[in-house]
Parts: C-alpha cells; structure tokens; sequence
C-alpha cells in the first residue's frame, strides 16, 4: 500500500474513532461516581445521579426529595416516557407518566411532591439509592435503555461495611414504613387527643359531683332550715302561752288579794 493511501486510511479510522466517541451517552461521563451502559436509540440516558441524601436529617421528606436521579433526552425530538421505568437492584421501581422533550432533563426523586416538566416523586417514605446500587432505565417494552451503577469494584473489607449499612438502611426502612415520622406524630396526636378528652371527661364529672353535692347540701340546708324555723315557732308559741298563763294568774292572784282586802274592810267596819 502507497504512503498516501495509508495516510487515507489513518484519517478514516480516526475520523470513525471521533465519531463513535460523540456517539457514547452523556451518562456514561455525568457522574464520575458511577458508571454506565446504554442500549438507547431514543437519545433517553440517565445522568446524574445524587445518592446518599446529604444533610443530617434522616427521614424527613425533604431528606428523601434530596436523593434523586436524572433522566436526560439528548436527542431533539420529544420522547414519550409513559410506561418506562427506573428501578434500582432491589427492584424497587418508579413508573414514568410523561413525556420529555428534547435537549431537557427531569430529576426523579425519592419523597412526595408535584410533579412537573422538570421534576417527579415517587411519593415513597424510604430511601431508593444506596452508596452502592445500580439504576436501570428501561422503555415501554421492558429493554434496558441504560444504567448506571457506582460504589462496586471495591475490597472485600468495603463491601462488607457497604452491605452492614444496606441492612440497616432497609431495617430503618421498614421501621419508618411501619411506623414513619408522619405516624408517630399521628400516634402523638391520636395520644394527645385521648389525654385530653379523658380530661375534659374528668373535669366534667368533677363539676357534676360537685354540682350535686352543693344540690344535696342546698336540699339539707333547707330541710333543716324549715325543722328550725318550726321548732323556733313552737317555741315561741310555748312563750307565749306561757307568758300569758302567768298574766292570768297573776291578775287572779291580785283579784283575790283584792276582794281578801275588801272582806277584812267590810268585817272591821261592822
């Protein structure tokens, strides 16, 4: 072969090896934690993606909202998503109702919210993407479009700690499945209601014992106030009859005295 057809043919192969580079998905590069394979004809390829919620709250929906990952259409054209699904290695999956136009992204995150153009929930109370997982992208028909996975490849010693920590996490995960922050404080109120009903219900039977026993005493008072009331009246009747029974006899007594006199006068002028 002459030096100027292999000069062509260098050219050509370099040209074929720029191409195929432009070729690769942007997943593959996005996030340098992670890395990925695509099958998509779509242009539709995962970007990237924050696992690990930063922040120091743990379980709170803006920590769930804070893991998310992106799905990015680098195409022109419009792709409709509905159907598709995002899973991890757990298969735990969200289903897309949407569609995504080109040149956009849209974050999927883990918590609840309100889904618009560039962000959707998956309305769930536990966390989706571990430090060491694989996100899968697939189409309506169930292929794999693309995934990504990070935190693999390490030693033994890693990967058992990783493994500790992903049982734990899944315990922390039914834990506040079973009973999340939201029912533990619908657990306080519930509580707290019944508290204060039971205490209004005391306070109310409070004040109507009380109520009855200031009746009953109010009832006694008056039946003892009418037996005294009529006791003081016979009283005063028995004074005054025996009032007037001593009058009488005095006025017989002065009578007798007085017609005694007159006979001793009538006797002695005789």
């Amino acid at each position: 072969m002459s030096r100027s057809a292999r000069r062509f043919s260098a050219a050509v192969i370099a040209a074929g090896a720029l191409v195929g580079a432009a070729a690769l998905p942007a997943a593959a590069d996005d996030n340098d934690r992670g890395y990925g394979r695509s099958n998509s004809n779509s242009g539709v390829v995962l970007g990237e993606i924050q696992y690990e919620s930063p922040g120091t709250d743990y379980g709170t929906n803006r920590s769930l909202n804070g893991e998310w990952v992106t799905v990015t259409n680098t195409s022109y054209r419009t792709v409709d998503l509905s159907g598709w699904t995002l899973s991890d290695e757990s298969r735990r999956t969200y289903r897309f109702d949407m569609s995504l136009a080109g040149r956009s992204s849209v974050r999927v995150h883990t918590g609840y919210g309100r889904d618009n153009r560039h962000d959707v929930y998956q309305d769930l109370r536990h966390y989706v993407w571990d430090d060491s997982d694989t996100a899968t992208l697939r189409n309506e028909d169930g292929y794999r479009v693309d995934s990504k996975s990070w935190g693999h490849g390490r030693d033994d010693d890693h990967r058992r700690h990783d493994h500790r920590r992903h049982e734990d996490r899944r315990h922390e995960d039914r834990d506040h499945d079973g009973w999340g922050h939201r029912d533990r404080d619908h657990k306080d109120r519930d509580r707290k209601d019944r508290d204060r009903k039971d205490r209004d219900h005391r306070d109310r039977d409070r004040k109507d014992r009380d109520h009855r026993d200031r009746d009953r005493k109010d009832r006694d008072h008056d039946g003892w106030g009418h037996k005294d009331r009529d006791h003081r009246d016979r009283d005063h009747k028995d004074r005054d009859h025996r009032d007037r029974d001593h009058k009488d006899r005095d006025h017989k007594d002065r009578d007798h005295k007085d017609r005694d006199h007159k006979d001793r006068d009538h006797d002695g002028r005789r």
